[in-house]
């Protein structure tokens, strides 16, 4: 589908920015507490809401286990819960004085995100409104970011979302190859009404992930392009300032860290928003999103201004809303921002909103029946519960399909005589198929990211690199120490999703050695892995476009890519065998050992 610039975007961001850059750019917001309010001043009090990471979470409810959800932590999630938060403070604060935002990642994440991306889907001709529009259009959501997930079903899935929304998907850094202005609109500007004073005017800015250009490069490589957040924060917030705005918020999908998954791949950092706050002066509160952690409140100074900015990020799923109580006060013409104060509401003190309930109760009806459709039959329970530290069988189950995927794809190609490996994670430490029916609810949880399948040629040389890299997800242990799996995985913070098992090698993993030295008795066929020796290694597209970092895959050349997700070639594999039995695909591969002794 074109990337046209919509309505919007011309009139908005070219017209209204192009004028208002003629006149003279307001000053920066004042730090919170830096405005001392003259006797008798006119005030006015804003609250600005937030989500982040909604990942199709409408409902309170556990797809994979087919049940309420629940965790240790007693958290409740969906849109129908943060609903009824927001009805509460629209009715304390006034609806005219609030406004209600979201960071990104909205339309991926769930079997009902993903029901009604490839199995009803939205773009099909007469098709159906995608749920969470539905309810964010019930809700009333004002503007949102996009997130890097939201291009995961390509373009053409998202610009039918973006039509069926009456909010805007803001994002300044999704440029336009062609013609390198915003592809969406970059801004949204909304004017409040103050008794006896002059309107309020905030501008909302949305940045999204640099990280979409690697992650989902076979859709937007060519058409679309995403400079750090940085740098188009510091070019559009003085534009906004200059066109009257009195309040700057931006919202980011992009967390607070400073850090990059991706290493040196891209020039740009993933995780810039506290770098935004620091760098670029005139900016309000800042809405967080991407890294799914909780942040109620968060006070980075900017080092032009000295002034301060406050972030918060209100976690993901929809277990919290975020609240920036913004106060003005006008002194001298103009409204200056007085103070900023963030907090988080919970989701699980609240019920569902009875409105959002009756909306999506045939969309959510729909997509249970869908994942409880029994497609197999298993002969003995499979579980990912020591799929972290322990060659596990229902991992095998995903590196096998993979295999069998690539090698007929390439069958009477020049590659079809080379050895096929694949590449696979322990996505979830839930996980569980029990042995009798199989649905494809079971199967879902076991991969619960939409990835697809790629073909890279590799080397053994380069399969060793990322087979070292890979060790490093575990914490160094000594030979006399206890081990503790609570806390032998997950070094330096690397997430499961980013611990790769390898199938058709064989090795030990010796968590007794520094990272980098960890890989012993590496063997294929019996023999040791010649450095020379050429393989089809079939491997992920977030893997293959550089996620994580892993050595030498995503330099690799390309030999083969789809794009039918592995989640549903497992449910395919599945549903011809009729029976999932372990002899079919499981071996033991790898074994974590300290100084030659196995460790389990």
């Amino acid at each position: 589908m074109p990337l046209d610039r919509r309505k919007f975007l011309k009139k908005s961001a070219v017209t209204g920015a192009g004028v208002a850059l003629a006149g003279a750019a307001a000053p920066a917001a004042r730090a919170a507490g830096e405005t001392a309010a003259r006797p008798g001043s006119k005030r006015y009090s804003l609250t600005v809401m937030g989500t982040t990471d909604l990942h199709g979470h409408v409902f309170n409810w556990d797809y994979f286990k087919d049940a309420e959800y629940s965790d240790a932590k007693g958290n409740a999630q969906g849109l129908a819960r943060v609903s009824t938060l927001v009805k509460q403070v629209r009715e304390e604060r006034g609806r005219r004085n609030t406004l209600l935002l979201d960071a990104g990642d909205t339309i991926q994440g769930t079997p009902l995100t993903y029901y009604y991306a490839k199995v009803d889907p939205i773009t099909a001709e007469g098709g159906p409104v995608h749920p969470m529009a539905q309810a964010m259009n019930a809700i009333g959501y004002d503007a949102v970011a996009l997130g890097n997930h939201e291009f995961n079903y390509g373009i053409e899935t998202l610009r039918k979302f973006e039509e069926q929304c009456d909010f805007p998907l803001l994002g300044a850094n999704a440029v336009d190859v062609r013609t390198q202005k915003p592809a969406f609109p970059p801004y949204f500007m909304k004017t409040f009404r103050v008794p006896g004073a002059p309107p309020v005017k905030v501008a909302v800015l949305g940045l999204t992930n640099p990280g979409i250009a690697i992650w989902d490069k076979a859709y937007v490589q060519g058409k679309l392009e995403f400079p750090g957040l940085e740098e188009q924060a510091a070019k559009w917030v003085p534009r906004l300032r200059s066109m009257g705005a009195d309040v700057v918020v931006v919202s980011a999908h992009s967390g607070s860290s400073g850090t990059s998954s991706y290493g040196d791949q891209l020039p740009h950092v993933e995780n810039a928003a506290a770098n935004v706050a620091r760098q670029v002066p005139g900016i309000d509160a800042i809405l967080v999103g991407h890294a799914h952690v909780e942040i109620p409140e968060l006070k980075v100074v900017n080092e032009q201004t000295g002034r301060t900015v406050v972030l918060s990020e209100p976690l993901c799923y929809a277990e919290r809303l975020t609240l920036f109580d913004i106060e003005l006060v006008f002194s001298k013409g103009r409204w200056e921002v007085e103070s900023v104060a963030a907090s988080l509401l919970n989701a699980n003190t609240v019920a569902d909103d009875p409105e959002i309930s009756a909306l999506l109760h045939d969309e959510h009806a729909k997509v249970v029946e869908y994942v409880n459709q029994v497609v197999g039959t298993a002969t003995a329970p499979l579980s990912t519960a020591e799929a972290r530290y322990k060659d596990a069988p229902v991992i095998d189950l995903i590196t096998k399909v993979q295999e069998d995927v690539v090698r007929a794809a390439l069958a009477g190609t020049e590659y079809a005589a080379l050895p096929v490996l694949a590449q696979a994670s322990p996505f979830s430490r839930t996980s569980r198929i029990p042995a009798g029916e199989v649905t494809i609810r079971d199967l879902s949880s076991l991969y619960v990211y939409d990835n697809t399948l790629v073909a890279k040629l590799m080397t053994g040389a380069q399969l060793r690199a990322y087979l070292e890299f890979s060790a490093e997800y575990f914490v160094r242990t000594a030979p006399d120490a206890p081990v503790d799996v609570a806390r032998l995985t997950n070094a330096n913070g690397r997430p499961d999703y980013n611990y790769d098992y390898v199938s058709g090698l064989s090795y030990d993993i010796d968590i007794a050695q520094p990272a980098g030295a960890r890989i012993r008795n590496l063997t294929y066929h019996g023999a040791p892995l010649s450095d020379g020796q050429e393989f089809v290694f079939a491997v992920n597209n977030y893997r293959a476009n550089g996620g994580g970092a892993f050595p030498h895959v995503a330099s690799a050349k390309e030999l083969w890519a789809e794009s039918t997700e592995i989640r549903t070639r497992i449910a395919e594999w599945v549903t011809a065998k009729g029976v999932l039995d372990p002899e079919d695909f499981a071996s033991v591969d790898w074994r974590l050992t300290r100084e030659g002794t196995p460790v389990f």
